[in-house]
């Protein structure tokens, strides 16, 4: 069976979630929308209430004050007319206080959606991530939450108001007249069966509209980042060729969608219209046969006008609903995706101490794709320096994300001084074991704080310090303002290797038991490299360290070297033993120095 789309909210039987279902599903994910819901609904209530207290004045100005028997009664007149002028400012307050009460409901729900979902984003796993495109996940926190504000601040009072103002006015339409109700009714029967066919039209309308602007999102996104490579490669024809389509797709789905809402709105508005007809005709018809009075059939008229008036909001709030609806789906369907690396929570922490590590019978294969490791079974000693080479593709930082749990193995498992990797909990993993990625990933802030976070309550000093101690000093300062240079986004104002310094710095204050060291100085340059190798040399002494080497410069000074050839460990051993060795390793470093002169 095919996996569900990304976004797609499923019941516990594996079928896609109605609108209510996935409204119900929301709620009960974000309890947050129920705080003083009870409070809100009783000002909704005074406020439709008072409402319906002009058509109640009217009537009874007209029966009972001007068209009185004995005679026009003014003062019943001034009462009315002073009892509906206190109903009106009573409902304004009351109105008043619901808006700024369900906004800030919504606000504080949405809120605590959107934090929610941000961090389940952080949740899943290195391959769920790597599944879909950036710019789409960006999208659920960002564009699939606005959609449902926009509704929740605006639909979500009307939806209250509404209803209420229905129910009290057809309470009072069939108290007046029993026969006008019914024929206000049938007219609105042939809408109701409409809608619920549109409906049905528009959930699958909006849900197309959420997913092309997740698209369009991720191509601005890839046109954005790459800028670079599109300049420097002149496919800025094709780029924005790519991006056009993605636009234009995004549009014609909009466009769709507001055409089948627009059906709906206009249909209402003709079923409005014949209603107040219909009930103008049949209403002086009762009463020229007596059976209801004049001020009744006027007040009833004005009660059509409140019952017409939820309706016709209740066409176009679905066209809203269904959009919020549609980028609720998409939001849950990141809530509800099981993560496959999950923390265990009160999990086991890590025996205190340098770490020995433990591979037993693992192997690893991508969804879809051909086994990268296959039945590895290694240990390797506390305080061991380890380099892992191997061709490109060859399973090395497979293997370093294993061993930091970026992701879990397909079979055999990991184990961390005798603890099994998927039992110890997040906290101790992330703050005894730290991993220096190739890329050397910086945020848009400054030198000091990209590298605080290997340590946040680290000082400028303790800052400056670690930089002296790995043989930087002298490149600290000569960037413009020390610490507090800004390496802009995503560490862009410096040069690749610039980031990599940073990031082993970063690293480096840390003070990690483990260190997972994912080609960490194949960017940096020749000379760089010397005084990087220096001072890994003191920062690795006394700990485990794993380096996936693409020099083998890392692997001369290892303690053991491991070779990877097509996901199987097939040397192992100091440098000087395997370069011996008539095998992979000896041929790799033949080539690389040959390469190298």
């Amino acid at each position: 069976m095919s996996a569900p789309a990304a976004g797609t909210t499923l019941d516990g039987r594996g079928t896609e979630r109605g609108s209510l279902a996935t409204l119900r599903h929301g709620i009960r994910l974000t309890p947050e929308f129920r705080e003083g819901l009870g409070l809100t609904l009783l000002l909704a209530v005074v406020a439709t209430a008072g409402r319906v207290v002009v058509p109640v004045a009217v009537q009874q100005t007209i029966d009972e004050g001007l068209l009185r028997p004995g005679g026009p009664d003014l003062g019943l007149v001034r009462l009315a007319c002073g009892l509906a002028f206190v109903a009106v400012l009573v409902t304004a307050v009351a109105n008043y206080f619901t808006n700024v009460r369900i906004y800030r409901t919504t606000e504080s729900g949405l809120s605590a959606l959107r934090v929610r979902a941000f961090r389940r984003v952080h949740d899943l796993s290195v391959l769920h991530q790597a599944a879909e495109r950036r710019g789409s996940l960006v999208s659920r926190v960002t564009s699939d939450v606005d959609a449902m504000s926009t509704f929740m601040q605006w639909g979500g009072l009307l939806v209250v108001v509404s209803t209420v103002q229905l129910l009290l006015a057809t309470g009072l339409m069939l108290f007046w007249s029993w026969q006008l109700t019914l024929l206000v009714y049938v007219c609105f029967v042939p809408l109701a069966l409409a809608v619920r066919v549109l409906q049905r039209r528009l959930q699958q309308a909006y849900r197309v509209v959420r997913e092309r602007v997740g698209e369009m999102l991720g191509v601005v996104a890839e046109s954005v980042v790459g800028a670079q490579v599109i300049r420097a490669y002149a496919v800025q024809g094709r780029t924005t060729s790519r991006l056009d389509s993605a636009v234009d797709a995004a549009r014609v789905a909009q466009t769709r969608a507001q055409r089948l809402a627009a059906i709906t709105f206009s249909s209402g508005e003709l079923i409005a219209a014949l209603a107040t007809g219909a009930v103008v005709v049949v209403g002086v018809l009762l009463g020229v046969a007596g059976d209801i009075t004049t001020g009744r059939l006027v007040g009833f008229l004005f009660l059509v006008t409140l019952f017409i008036q939820p309706v016709q909001v209740a066409t176009e709030l679905l066209n809203e609903a269904q959009n919020a609806i549609a980028g609720l789906r998409r939001v849950l369907g990141v809530l509800d995706t099981p993560s496959d690396v999950a923390d265990p929570g009160d999990g086991l922490p890590l025996p205190e101490g340098p770490v020995q590590v433990r591979f037993e019978h693992v192997e690893f294969a991508y969804p879809g794709g051909r086994p990268v490791l296959h039945d590895v079974d290694l240990e390797l000693a506390p305080r061991t320096r380890v380099a892992v080479v191997g061709e490109t593709g060859s399973g090395k930082t497979t293997f370093a994300k294993l061993l930091t749990r970026l992701m879990d193995p397909t079979s055999g498992r990991v184990l961390l001084s005798g603890v099994p990797l998927d039992q110890v909990s997040f906290a101790s993993l992330r703050r005894r074991v730290v991993m220096v990625p190739q890329d050397g990933f910086l945020f848009d802030s400054t030198v000091a704080a990209n590298v605080r976070f290997g340590r946040l309550p680290a000082s400028d000093d303790d800052i400056t310090l670690a930089f002296h101690e790995l043989g930087l000093s002298d490149w600290l300062e000569q960037l413009p303002d020390g610490l507090h240079t800004s390496v802009g986004e995503r560490g862009e104002s410096l040069s690749v290797g610039e980031r990599q310094l940073v990031a082993i710095t970063r690293a480096y204050i840390a003070d990690p038991d483990l260190l997972v060291l994912d080609e960490a100085t194949s960017a940096v340059d020749p000379a760089t490299e010397v005084r990087l190798q220096r001072a890994l040399d003191s920062l690795t002494r006394g700990r485990t360290t794993v380096a996936i080497a693409h020099r083998l410069s890392t692997a001369e000074a290892a303690d053991e070297v491991l070779v990877v050839e097509d996901g199987v460990v097939v040397q192992r051993g100091p440098h000087r033993d395997l370069l011996a060795q008539d095998g992979p390793y000896a041929r790799m470093h033949a080539s690389w120095i040959s390469q190298s002169r």
